[in-house]
């Protein structure tokens, strides 16, 4: 066997280089910063009416900060929203980026809520606090959110009318609010009594940060909308992905997920936590038609 060259350990090195390099580069900088997919989910749950049309545009996770999610990506994730023309808007909470990994700049929420205040549903538009939201700055994010007309739900149920018809939108206190100094979390969750204020037997849709949640979410709920988990945010096919912040693992990681005629939808979201790269999960904006339409993206 012939001695591999100098020349020949040269250029392979250099190859290897240049394929990290452009691997680094797609990680840290094109797929987090530039793209954005719109991913679309069709369906009719379990005690949904099909004939009960309803658009939702579903954002999560931006994750606010400078360089990676400033004030032009948000802008630019309104107009895109707008563009579906949904009925309805949610957020799923982690408004803004809180590690110094991935934040250079931290943007001041009444900033970023003042691009949101941009966003336009005929039903309006609803969010949760997630995990990030209350470890840092919830009263002042809740303040900025206010003041740019997004309702803030915590435990709270909200019957809407649409089309003719009603349905309940319920939004969950985050399931991991506070940090305990003995390890583990508080939640602010109360789930049933969320759930008991359903005074009516109209279809309900319940906004949740944490997917985990999902075990115990009754049938009573139509449709289940989670983030937090950002896909596992590298996803490599037919790798085990071991940092999903979930007790699940990858059960609820990412997508339309059907579990004893439940419904769940679990966004990848848009920003980032932990490090500065997503591979294999593109940002997106999830859009959920629920109910027998005909419209296309």
């Amino acid at each position: 066997m012939p001695l591999v060259t100098r020349r020949a350990l040269l250029t392979a090195g250099s190859a290897g280089f240049l394929v990290s390099a452009a691997g680094g580069a797609y990680a840290g900088l094109i797929e987090p910063s530039l793209m954005l997919d719109v991913t679309e989910y069709r369906l009719t749950p379990p005690g949904w009416p099909a004939d009960l049309p309803l658009t939702i545009a579903v954002i999560a996770d931006v994750h606010v900060c400078e360089p990676y999610v400033p004030i032009g990506r948000v802008q630019r994730i309104v107009e895109t929203v707008n563009r579906l023309k949904p009925d309805l808007i949610v957020h799923l909470g982690d408004h803004e980026a809180t590690s110094r990994k991935i934040a250079a700049r931290r943007v001041p929420p009444r900033e970023w809520a003042a691009a949101y205040a941009d966003l336009s549903a005929p039903l309006g538009l609803y969010t949760v606090l997630g995990n990030h939201d209350w470890w840092h700055n919830a009263d002042e994010i809740r303040r900025a959110l206010d003041g740019a007309r997004i309702r803030v739900m915590s435990n709270e149920a909200e019957l809407i009318e649409h089309a003719g018809r009603r349905f309940w939108l319920c939004g969950l206190g985050d399931q991991l609010a506070h940090w305990l100094k003995r390890g583990g979390f508080r939640g602010e969750d109360d789930l049933p009594g969320t759930l008991a204020q359903l005074k009516t037997d109209d279809p309900a849709l319940l906004l949740a940060h944490e997917p985990d949640i999902f075990t115990e979410v009754p049938a009573r709920v139509s449709l289940t909308l989670s983030g937090h988990t950002h896909g596992g945010q590298v996803h490599i096919p037919h790798l085990r992905n071991p940092f999903i912040p979930s007790a699940y693992g990858g059960r609820f990681r990412y997508g339309h997920i059907v579990e004893d005629d439940r419904h769940l939808i679990v966004s990848g979201g848009i920003g980032m936590s932990g490090l500065p790269v997503r591979f294999g999960v593109p940002p997106e904006i999830v859009l959920v038609r629920l109910g027998q339409q005909t419209a296309t993206v």
